[in-house]
């Protein structure tokens, strides 16, 4: 049986780089409010046998953050991504009750037009409600914190770096072989 050691090593530089960056990714773009995407960010590499899996994870809202959301109205904020507002298959209410989680961490609140009331503070509930709805319609542009250092890793160590380690593991299998037969 073959040993795998280089190999295992590139691809857990792989997933070690990618989550690296993706974390970097949310910090330096502005999508870490509270840090729990970062730190939901996993990846494990599994060995069987003849081979090696590199797996990741996230929280569920990872991934309209990373691909975006097309808005019920338009979707030129994420033409391409595969997720809408308004197609009937998610969660009721979730965007409404994290927007309002978001607007009083951050104390947000948006001043009145109103003649009677001009420049009031309105409630957060409001000032949720008026996100909430820009939001639905006109969706989330994709930040691609996580496809980015995906594909730049896939590159930098699949493409590359998994070819030299594979040769450099037949080598070290051949030499160890060539070593019992003498």
């Amino acid at each position: 049986m073959l040993k795998t050691e280089k190999v295992n090593k590139t691809i857990q530089m792989f997933r070690d780089y990618v989550i690296r960056e993706a974390k970097d990714n949310l910090k330096r773009t502005g999508h870490n409010n509270t840090s729990s995407l970062a730190n939901s960010i996993k990846g494990e590499v599994v060995t069987e046998d003849d081979y090696t899996i590199v797996g990741f994870t996230m929280a569920n809202y990872g991934t309209f953050v990373d691909l975006g959301v097309k808005g019920k109205t338009s979707s030129n904020k994420a033409p391409n991504s595969p997720y809408k507002f308004g197609s009937g298959t998610g969660r009721k209410g979730g965007l409404t009750q994290g927007i309002q989680k978001w607007v009083k961490q951050k104390g947000f609140q948006f001043r009145s037009k109103q003649e009677g009331s001009k420049g009031r503070f309105l409630s957060y509930e409001s000032t949720a409600y008026l996100i909430t709805r820009a939001i639905f319609h006109k969706g989330i542009k994709p930040s691609l914190f996580f496809t980015k250092p995906f594909e730049a890793g896939y590159k930098k160590y699949i493409d590359t770096d998994l070819i030299k380690a594979f040769g450099q593991d037949i080598e070290t299998m051949v030499d160890y072989n060539l070593k019992d037969i003498k």
